[in-house]
């Protein structure tokens, strides 16, 4: 081989007397900064110092031009210095980015390299003001979104509606009409006689009224005692010195008022003159000692009340075919129909039977598939009855008001007329004019609605669709057969039930008080199971009175209404027992209302977007960076030390029971942090040769390089004739 050039010989001398440098411990390539030194590696059970020796000096001989090559040849380019720097640094260098074996790591990855530019600004700025100022910019940016999400979270879930209304044509709705008085008195007699017997003889005590005779009041003692069915199960009390004393109005006897007082009316404060309170007594006919006085400041409301319970108990026992014969038929009831200015009969009416109500007759009720409607809307368009009351009929003690009651109501609706009906009085034209509204409510979150009443735990006992009265009367019901073995009257009856009565069921009446205090007071939980509909329809009515017939007209329209009637000329009617009823939309526009969720999922994720690109300029892509950083890569992490941990426990512990030599630890295999590195400062390989030394202990030194290779002149005995030319120019 010939001998280098003078330039090759300086080269090659500056090489060997220069200082050896220090091994590469560790750096990175691309992004990132490489602050980490790997530790030295070696064959298990062998020195480090051994192997960081070998991998030195490997590098040392790298660098040296002792093994040349030719340039091009695939040896060349199998052993380039440069591509073996290469390879040593992708396989020493630490693992950055998601795979980074630490949380702080991992953390340093995510500011340097995430779009979010508070988090980036936190580790790149350069004094501890700035770092500070940063840290409390993005702290606050964080603050903000969270509690401006959490409204836009609670605004989402909020009941917050927009109401739509819009006007449209619509049918006629049904009419229920019913008379206040339920049965005919002259055909109930024989039913009420008794009762009504010893309901004159409470008035004459109680007010010294008597019929035929003069109006004074009976002693008590004068009162015979014997067969009163009625004041033995229900005893009639007249409180003399409230709360502490009674007498009983049957027996003469004064009692000691013990157990609940229960006033019906107004307070007892404003009652008046204690005397004048009377009430009735309920006792459990299982415990006599238990009982409760149910007192009125006013006489009639207590002989009403007193009667109708014993009314009811009567009624019970009657069977249902009875009873609609013993009340009002459609021809007793209608005089005369007129609908959309058309003639209508009894043909047009169906009728249901109300336990409280007798025989009623439903209008348009839909029942043959057929709904009608009407062409425009007034009076003259609507619907027209008059009706006949027969005031000489009516029971006495039962009701105390004379005319007929009516209800407008969807054909699928119930007609609660007990609680919602309007009533119409006699001599006299009613004209009710009507607005319809159909209203829409959104069910959960919104509110607590129910679409078709089936995830309520009450059964639906009167066979028309879900109402909220329809589910507490059913509820009620339900708890009345349980609690007292037999069913109201005044509501439907379960299968397998009956109504209570004296005879099967003597303590119906204190158990039914007793349930009904606690369902007022909303503690039988009715209350708090039933739920409104999210579906219903409602008629506005507006109700006007007129005189009627005019006093002009009186005669001639009085002997028509006879004649019509199918009685004699010589016995006309009378107007206190006629009623003019007229029912009709005033126009034929439906207000409909709905309910619409004022924030929907769009609305929600853009206000979420523009709160994130508002105070972190972050958008979706950002989001999924940090759930996949926090959450996926972390916990990664986490479980990757734990698992080391018990890795080394579990190999320690086996190394202890075996007395194998302790290898290198997990620490030193993974190397330490280099103190000089800077973070802005990307690593380069000079930067990489400059790392200084571990600080916590020492670690092998490169050895020297073999500096025989150096030696020219065992190589070279006589200089070439070339270098002489060189050396005289």
């Amino acid at each position: 081989m010939a001998p280098p050039g003078p330039e090759g010989g300086r080269g090659e001398a500056r090489k060997a007397r220069s200082p050896p440098r220090r091994p590469f411990r560790g750096s990175n390539t691309g992004k990132g900064v490489g602050c980490r030194v790997p530790a030295p590696r070696g064959r298990a059970g062998q020195d480090p110092a051994v192997a960081v020796g070998r991998g030195a000096g490997r590098w040392a001989d790298a660098r040296s031009p002792a093994s040349p090559s030719v340039p091009g040849s695939p040896v060349a380019a199998a052993t380039a210095p440069g591509k073996k720097i290469t390879a040593r640094l992708k396989r020493t260098l630490p693992v950055r980015g998601p795979q980074a074996p630490t949380l702080s790591e991992l953390m340093r990855w995510y500011c340097l390299n995430t779009n979010t530019h508070g988090c980036r600004r936190i580790v790149v700025s350069r004094g501890r003001l700035r770092r500070l100022l940063w840290i409390l910019l993005t702290l606050s940016a964080v603050g903000l979104i969270l509690w401006q999400c959490a409204e836009l979270l609670m605004n989402y879930y909020s009941a917050s509606v927009s109401v739509t209304v819009q006007f449209q044509k619509l049918p006629f709705p049904a009419v229920t009409i019913c008379n206040i008085n339920p049965y005919k008195y002259s055909a109930m007699k024989e039913y009420l006689s008794e009762l009504d017997k010893e309901t004159k003889k409470a008035l004459e005590t109680f007010y010294g009224f008597s019929e035929g005779k003069s109006k004074v009041r009976r002693s008590v003692d004068e009162w015979n005692s014997t067969g009163s069915e009625f004041f033995q199960q229900i005893p009639l009390l007249k409180v003399e010195d409230f709360p502490r004393m009674a007498t009983d109005l049957h027996s003469g006897q004064k009692r000691k008022i013990e157990g609940s007082v229960f006033h019906k009316d107004s307070s007892i404060v404003n009652s008046g003159d204690s005397n004048d309170i009377i009430g009735f007594q309920l006792c459990d006919a299982n415990n006599s000692s238990d009982c409760a006085l149910y007192t009125f400041s006013s006489g009639v409301n207590a002989i009403q009340e007193w009667y109708k319970l014993h009314y009811m108990n009567i009624m019970a026992q009657i069977p249902l075919e009875t009873k609609e014969k013993l009340s009002y038929s459609a021809d007793d009831l209608l005089l005369t129909c007129f609908f959309d200015g058309l003639s209508c009969d009894k043909r047009h009416f169906t009728r249901f039977h109300h336990p409280l109500h007798g025989n009623c007759y439903t209008f348009n009720s839909g029942e043959n598939g057929t709904i009608l409607s009407t062409s425009t809307g007034g009076s003259e368009y609507g619907l027209q009855v008059v009706l006949y009351i027969d005031e000489a009929d009516y029971n006495p003690f039962l009701v105390t008001s004379t005319g007929a009651k009516i209800i407008v109501h969807d054909q699928n609706e119930y007609p609660f007329i007990e609680d919602i009906g309007t009533e119409i009085e006699t001599a006299a034209a009613t004209s009710i004019g009507m607005h319809f509204t159909r209203s829409r409510k959104l069910s959960k979150p919104y509110s607590d609605c129910t679409e078709t009443g089936a995830d309520i735990p009450v059964e639906n006992l009167y066979n028309k669709s879900y109402s909220l009265q329809i589910c507490l009367h059913s509820c009620f019901q339900k708890a009345m057969v349980q609690s007292c073995g037999c069913a109201q009257y005044a509501q439907p009856l379960p299968a397998g039930a009956e109504y209570c009565n004296y005879k099967k069921n003597p303590n119906w009446m204190y158990c039914y008080y007793r349930l009904h205090e606690k369902f007022v007071k909303e503690q039988l939980g009715c209350q708090q199971i039933c739920k409104d509909a999210c579906s219903f329809k409602e008629w506005a009515l507006t109700t006007s009175i007129a005189q009627w017939p005019s006093t002009v007209s009186e005669d001639w329209m009085l002997r028509v209404l006879s004649w019509d009637k199918g009685q004699k000329l010589n016995k006309k009617l009378n107007k206190t027992d006629l009623a003019n009823l007229m029912v009709f939309y005033k126009d034929l526009n439906e207000r409909f209302i709905s309910e619409n969720p004022a924030n929907t999922l769009v609305i929600l994720l853009s206000n979420f977007g523009g709160q994130l690109g508002l105070w972190m300029s972050c958008s979706v892509v950002c989001v999924i960076e940090i759930v996949e950083v926090f959450f996926i890569d972390s916990l990664s992490i986490v479980m990757r030390r734990q698992w080391q941990k018990a890795k080394k426990w579990w190999n320690d512990r086996k190394r202890g029971s075996s007395g194998k030599a302790p290898q290198a630890s997990d620490v030193e295999r993974q190397g330490h942090d280099n103190p000089v590195c800077i973070d802005e400062d990307l690593p380069t390989f000079t930067t990489a040769l400059r790392l200084p030394l571990p600080q916590d202990g020492p670690l092998p030194r490169t050895p020297p390089p073999n500096y025989s290779t150096l030696r020219l002149e065992t190589a070279f005995t006589e200089q070439l004739p070339d270098t002489l030319e060189l050396g005289q120019h």
